[in-house]
């Protein structure tokens, strides 16, 4: 069970960026740069961190980089040391087959985190029956927050009915729907709206191709009791581990027009905005190939990473992927937070005492 604190913030809705990896550019973890990623989504105003998660490197579990537990607990690690663990969401990826994916569930549960991102990604030999059988399992060992992750990065398409299921199992209180597909993502809240337990479960973008317009949209469905109203709570988003304190503050003003009867016309345009630059963050030109180095590439360029370097050599920036990325810093100045980090950089990078 998560705590009260906890479970009502996850409700009510806040800013949870994907956390990337730091490495030096021999492919090992730069400790620091780690360390200053956590530090910098805490004094950006973010409301919590999912860690171990695609961003993060889905490698991190292979025996030959071996990093999962270590990059889990220097998040933890830091999230202590801001004073804030009890009111900070603090979710873990959690990924494989059931029996990897409970032994991952119980080390993020034995760490102090809140919940389980759980990837039905990489499992295609699984069927659905077999994927519900899993989570029931996870649950069992730490809340869970689900996650329908795009095809194009190792996600596969998810029946309604499978969603349905799903959202009836104790213990998962959240839901990540990352698709990048409307009518995949209308299957999500038409299968939570229609569970006894769609109050319970907080629903999360992770459309970043979409982010505003998700957050502002109220879903209203009919089911057999009725109208049911969803909307999606707040985001869990690699785009959001980039340009961070502007992040939280847009969000504000988000939350302000939620479920207002008319939407402005300058935030629809800057959800435009947002989706352009999420386009070359992510490299949407080259079906997402970039999009791990493409946020790595950011956060470099701001001082907080020392290069854009990804575990493996199929993750890098693609041709031309920088000069969009330039492109993005010159059409809209207004959406990165470069003076926040320089006033903060070397605070978060001051090494290391672990707790």
């Amino acid at each position: 069970m998560i705590n009260s604190a906890i479970k009502k913030k996850l409700h009510q809705g806040t800013v949870i960026p994907a956390h990337p990896l730091a490495l030096t550019s021999e492919k090992t973890l730069d400790e620091a740069g780690q360390r200053a990623l956590t530090r910098y989504y805490i004094d950006a105003g973010t409301g919590g961190v999912a860690v171990g998660v695609h961003t993060t490197q889905f490698e991190i579990r292979d025996p030959e980089v071996n990093l999962f537990e270590e990059v889990l607990s220097i998040a933890m690690e830091e999230i202590k040391a801001s004073g804030k663990e009890n009111s900070f969401i603090k979710i873990a990826g959690v990924c494989g087959p059931a029996q990897q994916a409970m032994e991952e569930a119980t080390l993020a549960r034995d760490l102090g985190y809140d919940l389980g991102l759980l990837s039905m990604g990489g499992l295609d030999e699984l069927s659905e029956d077999d994927l519900i059988r899993r989570t029931e399992q996870v649950a069992e060992i730490l809340p869970v927050f689900g996650f329908y992750l795009q095809t194009s990065v190792g996600g596969r398409i998810l029946s309604y009915d499978f969603w349905r299921r799903f959202a009836d199992i104790p213990n998962v209180e959240a839901i990540k729907i990352a698709p990048f597909d409307r009518y995949l993502t209308l299957d999500v809240v038409r299968a939570v709206a229609n569970s006894k337990r769609n109050e319970e479960i907080a629903l999360y973008t992770g459309n970043d191709d979409n982010i505003i317009n998700d957050l502002l949209t109220v879903f209203k469905i009919r089911t057999a009791d009725g109208i049911v109203e969803k909307s999606f709570a707040g985001g869990l988003l690699g785009h959001w581990s980039v340009w961070t304190k502007r992040v939280v503050e847009l969000f504000e003003e988000i939350k302000t027009a939620q479920g207002q009867t008319t939407v402005s016309s300058e935030l629809l345009s800057l959800a435009q905005e947002v989706t352009d630059a999420n386009a070359a963050f992510f490299d949407a030109n080259n079906q997402f190939k970039g999009c791990i180095a493409g946020i790595n590439e950011v956060l470099a360029r701001q001082g907080i990473l020392k290069g854009n370097w990804c575990l493996y050599e199929k993750e890098q920036l693609s041709s031309g992927q920088s000069a969009e990325i330039d492109r993005i810093y010159k059409h809209y100045p207004h959406l990165h937070d470069d003076d926040f980090v320089r006033a903060n950089l070397d605070k978060w990078l001051k090494t290391t005492k672990k707790v």
